[in-house]
Formats: structure tokens, C-alpha cells, sequence
């Protein structure tokens, strides 16, 4: 990556990657070696070097990175300057998916959903007098701005507090575990059984941090789907499914049939019913709801950003400014302060019916009134946006992201990726909690009995698993029947793919290799990554000029040997890293074929990735079993501005 001044820096992201940082991990610190330095991307995770970026803990870096991973699908260089001085925006007309609105929908839950769930405990244990001295001193400094009619300017002054300094959050608002937390303010089993996780309305074990609460938001969409499936039975629409059309994809069955069938068989029986034929609501209906899909899709991405600005501008982290947000922030506040002081409740009644009585009867003037910015400052809206305005600079996790896989790539020490949790967590509670150390007025025992997993609940949960294990189970038997049929139809699909690749059928050879073996995953990155590229079994390198005869300028390049050094490279396509214009991930399967095939099989389907360089030319790798580190890699190393697709 080119170390640019940050003044001539395409965006602030790339200007603080490579400033000379006051606090350093081990990802920050020259090793003065051209060649790539491996953290730990094979090593186990008490191996990896802590911290690995300056300032903040490895578990708190995973977690960004694996939430970047499960949100960045396509991203496109532009040549422009970006909005808020920060790359990585949302497209205004990017793509929509069901796995981008499913992933969408789990960022809300994990970043608004839980803070609300958060500051609503709080409201419930005010609210409560379970700790009476702070609702006392709560209900003592309202009522006497109530009385002095100083409610406003004490509202702001407090809102100011909390911005400016941090530790006044923990002694207003001290924290205690959501899932604890019972509707009358007292303490409460978490839902999970044990306390496991302080940051989950559940409370549900971990192995590594923030797991918990992103398998809440994974099963939160779940329970919407399984909702919708269930009405639709009678107990959705089926969406346009355009994929690849042939052999391999009418051997799996469709899993959304059974609940459209089902649909479809209710109507039948119902009486009066309207048939297909007679339907002529249903084709609209549907191009109606696809049509709404992706402006619904950019308004949770847009609600979601704005969360996360918010909580990166009260909480920074580094290596972007600890305070300069924070003031910009409570400066705005101020004539809030200065304004409420003298404006009375009569004079804030009046000028507020009269704000709206202008805003509802002067619609025409409103619109007339838009228009004529549109003609004349096109961009109006777009500099009146928060990230743009008071938020400017402030980055979104997705930026943050993006701007700590930049500062290891600066320092040719690629970041590690996130461990993988291949046993469940142990269903304990994460620690000892003293009853002193909860605000709350409870005893020890009460605590106890909360943080701890029942053992009778467990003894009686074993029990009933055992007993019902010996019970015979006709709806598992068909199950592990269809199951079992469903593999021989995929092992025979994909064991055909071969043929068909050898007789020239493209999509056969993108799914070739989509099912990689356990030894297959292992010893890989960050420089040398396995795939296939048109089927051919090949390793993909990422090189900073060690494996890219007569250049010094990092490249990616496909070998279908594994290259040993300089002499030995014999690249089938190479595109330096500031050339690329376009990456996108990509899937040897479709998704319904993809869900039915990883049932099946029990086992994880390797995906691919699409390089688009500033030419036009199009490369495809599939069948990367490390397909979301690569990705990190290539968009953090060049000096691209990049929009999220």
C-alpha cells in the first residue's frame, strides 16, 4: 500500500492507517522486512499476538471483523471524492439480495434493537426505586427544574455531560446484564438459563465475544421467516429465483415449495376462494413487493449507519480522534442550553402548534419550494445528510473495519482472521458477580441464583432428552431418509460435474471443488490462497513484488502451481492491486441449492470471488475455502475509494 501524507490521501481511512500511531499492536510495528508478516492466521488463538492493534483487545477486533465479513458482499472503486470524507458508503442503487436483507435485518437487531432493549432496562429500573438513592436523586432534580421551569436547559446540560465526559454514562446509568434485568427493575434467570453474555437479551454463552448476540439476530430473522412461512401455510410470496438453470439445481428440491404448496392447497380448500386462474392480484402483488425491496433494504442500512456514527462518535476508537467528535457534538447542544433558558412553556407551546400549523397547510409552497433546490442545487439533500454535516468523519463499523485491515496492510502485517468456534460454548456463567457490584438492591443469593444454570433444570432437561431419544421418531426417521436420498442425488450431481467440465459447461466448473475437505481448509494466507479458476486447482497470491517478476508493486495473481519463489511463478492472469476496479463475492451454487446442499452434506460450501480490473477484464476464482479473508485483503491494500455495491 502506498504510504500517502494524509493530506494527499485519497480519504481520511487511508490517511490514519498511515500515520505513525502513539499507541501500537503488534499489527502497527515495522518489522522492516519487505516480505508479508504472519500474525497467526494459522496459529491458535492464544498464539496470535495481543494486542494486535493499539487500543483496543483482539476480541473486540474480531467482532468488527466478523460482522464485516457477513456485510460487505460487492464493492466498487469510484473516482470521485466520497461523501463525509470516508469510503465505504452504501450505494444509493445497490444491489438487493435475500442474503444482503438478511443480513441487513441482523445488523438492526445487533446494533438498534439491543441499544433500545438496553436503554429501556434502563428506564425500567429508574423507574422501579430498586435502587432508590439514584431514582431519588432522578425525581429530586426533575421536579425541582419543574418547578423553576428549567426542565430544558437541565435536559441538554445532562445530554452535554454524558457526550463530553465518558465517565459520567457508568455513574448516571451504571450497567448491569440486559438479560438479568426483570419488567419491575429487580433480577431475573436470563432466558438462556445461565449468564453467558452481558450485552444479549438472552444471556446466552459464548466462545468468543459477540457471538452470542449475533446468533440472537440470526435467529430474530429466523422467526420472522418462520412466521411468514407459517401464515402463508395457514398454521410468501416465493421471490423471483434467477440462478443458474440446469442439471444440479433440479436434482435439490426447492426448499420454499413446501410452504407455497401449502399456501396454495389452503386457498384450494377454502370456500369461495379464488383460483390461479381467476387471481389477477397475484403478479402485482409480488412486482410491487420485489420492486420495494431495495429502498426497504437501504433504509435499514441507512438507520443502522446512523446508529453506529452516533455510538463511534460517543465511544471512539482508535485510530480515529478520541474528542474531536465528541465536542462537535456538545457545541451543537450548547445554544440548546442557551435557548431553553430563556424561552418559557407558554412561548415553546405556541411556536411549536405554530411550526406545524405551517408545515401541514402549506404543502404546495413546501413542494414548489423543493423543486426549485432540485433544479438549482441538485445535491442538496446529500450535504444535509449527518455524515456529511455533524457526523462528518465519523466512521461507520464498516469503515472502522475497513481502516484497521488498512493499518496491517500499511505495515505488511495483514490482520488475522477471526477464530472459528468448532465446539459449543460451556453452559456456565461467565463470571462471578458480587451482588455489591450491581446497582440494584438485591442479596448475593438472588444473584447467585440468576447467573447460575438450574442444575435440577439441567438434570430434568438431560432426563427428558434421554427418554425421548429412546421413544421411536417416525417424522426423524423420513426426515434422515429424505436427508440420505438428497445426498446420493448431490453426490451423484456434483461427482457429474467433472464430465461436464471437461466438456466445456461453465457452470459445471465454477462448482467444482464447492465442497473443500477439512485438510483443504488449513495452512492458508495470507499470502497464498487456495481456489480453482475455471475449474483448474490453482493457489491465489496476493504479493507485494517477491512472487511478480519485474514489478515491486503488490499484485494478485492465479498460479495452477504452487509457486516456490520468483523463478518458478507462471501466472495464468495477474492484476496489480491499484488496478482493480471491482470486487465482488461469489457462490458455485445458488442459494436454495447452496442451503439444500449444506444440509445435506453437513459441511461448509467454499465460495468464490470476481476481480474486475479498470479495463473491463473479469477474473473469477471459486472454491476459496478462505474467500472472506481474501477479500479483506484486496480491499484494504490499494488506495482505492470504495462505494459498498
Amino acid at each position: 500500500m502506498v504510504h500517502a501524507e494524509p493530506e494527499t490521501a485519497p480519504t481520511a481511512s487511508h490517511a490514519l492507517a498511515t500515520v505513525d500511531h502513539e499507541e501500537k499492536g503488534a499489527a502497527q510495528e515495522g518489522h522492516g522486512d519487505p516480505e508479508i508478516k504472519d500474525l497467526g492466521w494459522n496459529e491458535h488463538v492464544d498464539q496470535v499476538p495481543a494486542p494486535l492493534v493499539g487500543g483496543m483487545s483482539n476480541e473486540d477486533l474480531w467482532v468488527l471483523v466478523r460482522r464485516f465479513d457477513k456485510q460487505m458482499y460487492h464493492v466498487k472503486a469510484i473516482p470521485y471524492p466520497v461523501d463525509g470524507d470516508l469510503d465505504l458508503n452504501i450505494a444509493d442503487d445497490e444491489e438487493f439480495s435475500p442474503d444482503k436483507l438478511r443480513s441487513n435485518l441482523e445488523r438492526l437487531y445487533m446494533t438498534v434493537i439491543l441499544g433500545l432493549m438496553g436503554f429501556g432496562t434502563h428506564i425500567v429500573r429508574l423507574r422501579s426505586w430498586k435502587e432508590a438513592r439514584r431514582t431519588s436523586a432522578f425525581c429530586a432534580v426533575y421536579f425541582i427544574a419543574w418547578a423553576l421551569d428549567f426542565l430544558v436547559p437541565i435536559f441538554f446540560t445532562t445530554l452535554i455531560v454524558l457526550i463530553v465526559y465518558p465517565p459520567s454514562r457508568n455513574f448516571l446509568f451504571p450497567p448491569a446484564p440486559m438479560a438479568m434485568v426483570d419488567s419491575k427493575g429487580g433480577v431475573k434467570k436470563p432466558k438462556a438459563g445461565v449468564l453467558g453474555s452481558h450485552d444479549t437479551a438472552t444471556g446466552a454463552p459464548e466462545t468468543h465475544k459477540g457471538e452470542a448476540a449475533e446468533q440472537e439476530a440470526s435467529n430474530f430473522v429466523n422467526s420472522f421467516a418462520s412466521i411468514a412461512l407459517s401464515s402463508a401455510a395457514g398454521k410468501s410470496h416465493a421471490g423471483n429465483d434467477e440462478e443458474h438453470s440446469d442439471a444440479i439445481d433440479s436434482a435439490v428440491p426447492d426448499p420454499t415449495t413446501i410452504a407455497t404448496q401449502a399456501a396454495v392447497a389452503k386457498d384450494s380448500s377454502a370456500s369461495g376462494a379464488p383460483t390461479k386462474k381467476h387471481d389477477k392480484t397475484k403478479q402485482p402483488m409480488e412486482q410491487a413487493m420485489w420492486e420495494k425491496m431495495r429502498p426497504a433494504m437501504h433504509m435499514l442500512s441507512s438507520i443502522s449507519d446512523g446508529w453506529e456514527r452516533f455510538a463511534n462518535a460517543l465511544s471512539p476508537t482508535a485510530p480515529f480522534p478520541q474528542n474531536r467528535y465528541r465536542l462537535r457534538l456538545a457545541a451543537l447542544l450548547v445554544p440548546a442550553v442557551c435557548i431553553g433558558t430563556i424561552v418559557t412553556s407558554y412561548l415553546f407551546v405556541k411556536l411549536s402548534t405554530f411550526i406545524f400549523g405551517v408545515a401541514f397547510f402549506t404543502d404546495p409552497l413546501l413542494w414548489n419550494a423543493a423543486h426549485w433546490l432540485n433544479t438549482n442545487f441538485p445535491n442538496w439533500q446529500k450535504l444535509l445528510e449527518l455524515r456529511n454535516t455533524i457526523l462528518r468523519g465519523v466512521p461507520t463499523n464498516a469503515q472502522l473495519t475497513l481502516t484497521l485491515l488498512r493499518i496491517g496492510e500499511a505495515n505488511k502485517a495483514p490482520l488475522p482472521p477471526p477464530p472459528r468456534s468448532d465446539q459449543p460454548p460451556p453452559t456456565r456463567a461467565t463470571s462471578q458477580i458480587s451482588a455489591d457490584e450491581l446497582p440494584m438492591d438485591v442479596d448475593q443469593k438472588d444473584v447467585n441464583a440468576a447467573i447460575h444454570p438450574d442444575r435440577s433444570q439441567l438434570h430434568r432437561e438431560a432426563k427428558a432428552d434421554a427418554e425421548a431419544a429412546k421413544k421411536p421418531k417416525h417424522g426423524s426417521r423420513l426426515l434422515a431418509f429424505f436427508k440420505g436420498t438428497t445426498k446420493t442425488t448431490v453426490q451423484a450431481a456434483l461427482g457429474a460435474d467433472h464430465l461436464k467440465a471437461d466438456l466445456g459447461s461453465v457452470h459445471a466448473k465454477n462448482r467444482l471443488g464447492v465442497l473443500p475437505r477439512p485438510s483443504e481448509e488449513k495452512e492458508q494466507g495470507p499470502v497464498d490462497f487456495k481456489g480453482r479458476h475455471r475449474g483448474k486447482k490453482g493457489h491465489l497470491y496476493v504479493s507485494t513484488g517477491n512472487f511478480a517478476p519485474g514489478t515491486d508493486v503488490p499484485t494478485v495473481f492465479f498460479t495452477s502451481t504452487e509457486a516456490k519463489g520468483p523463478d518458478d511463478v507462471k501466472p495464468v492472469f495477474s492484476v496489480p492491486v491499484a488496478e482493480i476496479q471491482e470486487i465482488k463475492k461469489v457462490g458455485g451454487l445458488g442459494w436454495k441449492t447452496k442451503l439444500v446442499v449444506g444440509w445435506a452434506m453437513d459441511r461448509e460450501v467454499a465460495d468464490g470471488i470476481t476481480i474486475v480490473d479498470r479495463e473491463g477484464h473479469s477474473y473469477t476464482v471459486t472454491a476459496i475455502p478462505l474467500r472472506d479473508e481474501l477479500f479483506n485483503r484486496l480491499v484494504a491494500m490499494g488506495g482505492q475509494r470504495w462505494v459498498s455495491w
